[in-house]
């Protein structure tokens, strides 16, 4: 599977943030089902996330194709892949990352934001320039 064009982008802002890269991709596999998250992490120091681990699914939202459409296939991936967790590895938890433009811009509006909200999706938002996490979207 091909990496998302942010992909190193977001593994360095994880590094920079104090997580430990586990996973490069993180192979999952359920149901007679394989899949690749794009990152797993786990938090060994810091003390208020001690022992955490996630798994990240990096989104670029460059392609050619229209936002919206890219908008439909990570919601989906979200949605496969936080189900496979939940079997495998029910103590991960799914973020995905989005570029600050992105979450400025299309993730303002209306109906992706209440899509957000509807399927209770976890953002992890990065700055591509400075390859640094901005904010954290429980």
């Amino acid at each position: 599977m091909a990496k998302d064009r942010f992909h190193d982008v977001v593994k360095t802002a994880l590094i920079k943030d104090g997580w430990t890269i586990t996973h490069d991709p993180l192979d999952i596999q359920v149901g007679g089902v394989e899949m690749e998250i794009d990152l797993g992490a786990e938090c060994l120091l810091a003390a208020e996330r001690q022992g955490q681990k996630i798994a990240i699914e990096v989104k670029s939202f460059l392609a050619s194709s229209s936002t919206i459409t890219e908008f439909h296939r990570a919601l989906g991936q979200f949605i496969n892949y936080r189900g496979a967790l939940r079997i495998n590895e029910p103590e991960r938890v799914l973020y995905l990352a989005i570029p600050l433009r992105t979450y400025n811009g299309f993730f303002q509006l209306d109906f992706p934001r209440a899509m957000v909200e509807e399927n209770q999706l976890k953002l992890l938002i990065y700055e591509v320039s400075s390859q640094e996490i901005v904010s954290w979207k429980s």
